[in-house]
């Protein structure tokens, strides 16, 4: 009987640190959110004041992502005929396309301008201005074109910067200026209508990396 108990017990002990692994693992249980000083680490600043807010571009895209994600965006695909989504939903792609829109850069526009000069770059049968640029595989191409590939080691801590723009196999999103006990720094993403937030630490566990990208 004591040992059945003692077996229970443990059966039980199990099952809970497996929850309580699964909700860190999945951001459940908050991650403790470090500044890249912490680390040594230099705040990246761009040169380029593309939109003349005063502000450089890197700061208006991290902050343009924030400012989207403070929208309670509801994660669901859907088509706009303006282009951009007018309403309370999105997919990962709208970070990234606001992010940028703060900063001036009309990603519906350049994206297309982009496809029509490099068609043979782009998987993609009939053009459709309004849609394209919210296609992950589309901005891994269009980013490779005409931005700066960075390293896709997240080991290298400080090659990864707030307002960069990671793309994953299937998904993507703006680099945060937060990170995590190790220097490797959260995400700005809208993934599912079930992740625990906006901003996450998921770099190193989301999925494979293809894509680490600057606005030069």
């Amino acid at each position: 009987m004591k040992k059945s108990i003692l077996v229970i017990g443990g059966i039980i002990l199990i099952g809970i640190s497996g929850l309580v692994y699964l909700a860190y693992r999945y951001n459940y249980i908050p991650h403790i959110k470090y500044d890249s000083a912490h680390f040594g680490i230099d705040t990246y600043i761009s040169d380029v004041d593309y939109d003349g807010d005063s502000i450089d571009d890197q700061t208006d895209i991290l902050n343009g992502a924030r400012k989207y994600v403070a929208t309670d965006p509801k994660y669901k695909s859907k088509y706009y005929a303006s282009g951009f989504p007018d309403d309370e939903y999105g997919v990962c792609t709208d970070v990234v396309a606001f992010a940028l829109l703060e900063a001036g850069y009309n990603l519906m526009e350049l994206v297309n301008e982009d496809i029509k000069t490099h068609r043979d770059d782009y998987d993609i049968d009939v053009i459709d201005k309004n849609i394209d640029f919210r296609r992950v595989n589309n901005l891994q191409e269009y980013f490779s074109n005409n931005a700066i590939s960075l390293s896709l080691d997240i080991n290298d801590i400080a090659e990864w910067q707030g307002g960069d723009i990671v793309v994953f196999d299937g998904h993507i999103g703006i680099v945060s200026d937060k990170r995590n006990y190790k220097g490797i720094p959260f995400v700005i993403h809208l993934a599912n209508p079930y992740q625990a937030s906006y901003e996450e630490d998921i770099l190193g566990t989301y999925g494979n990396i293809i894509g680490h990208f600057r606005i030069s």
